[in-house]
């Protein structure tokens, strides 16, 4: 079995859309597989002990922030646009299903392009059906999973396995004992695995 790069994202966040850009590409140059770890950002960053504000309540660095995204996705050459909300749980644990299926980077591809670059409302769960369906899923059944107890519990879980893992935000890419975080990080990540 190859060597895996493990992937800590949530779909809630941008800087993960535009870090999956690259890192599927950089994992196959290098004959790494991507190990996907969806996780809840709120969450993480109060396990860390970062109970501070979030980008939303801060204007001046959202109003940056927002031109840095734009800015990373011309570069990026991918479509940028910002959801109706950012409540996106259900999809978050639909990358379990996907994971179960073999089929994690198509789903997780398919959900940004409709999370920020469609900039669909992930409430609706016809836009997270769509998804399955474009992938040629049981719609049903994966809506089924998705609002399942035994799902929620499985997220839940992957959370604590982020925090244990050391993650504090997202994007975070991990390989060996080295840690990067931020969709900015590739040239380390790529030197990194130069020297590996």
């Amino acid at each position: 079995m190859r060597d895996s790069i493990d992937f800590y994202f949530d779909l809630m966040s941008p800087f993960s859309y535009l870090a999956h850009v690259k890192l599927p590409d950089l994992a196959r140059k290098y004959d790494l597989a991507v190990a996907y770890h969806p996780m809840d950002i709120p969450q993480a960053k109060m396990a860390a002990g970062n109970y501070g504000p979030s980008n939303r309540e801060v204007p001046s660095k959202i109003k940056v922030m927002l031109a840095d995204l734009k800015r990373w996705a011309e570069r990026y050459e991918v479509p940028f646009s910002f959801p109706k909300n950012l409540q996106v749980e259900l999809w978050n644990v639909g990358v379990l299903f996907a994971i179960e299926k073999g089929e994690e980077e198509a789903y997780v591809n398919a959900a940004y392009a409709k999370i920020w670059g469609e900039g669909c409302d992930p409430t609706d769960i016809t836009e997270l059906q769509q998804v399955a369906e474009r992938l040629g899923w049981d719609v049903v059944k994966f809506a089924d999973y998705v609002q399942s107890n035994e799902a929620q519990t499985a997220f839940r879980k992957a959370c604590v396995q982020a925090h244990q893992a050391g993650v504090f935000g997202a994007p975070i890419m991990m390989l060996d004992e080295e840690i990067w975080w931020g969709n900015d990080r590739f040239a380390f990540i790529e030197e990194y695995l130069q020297q590996r």
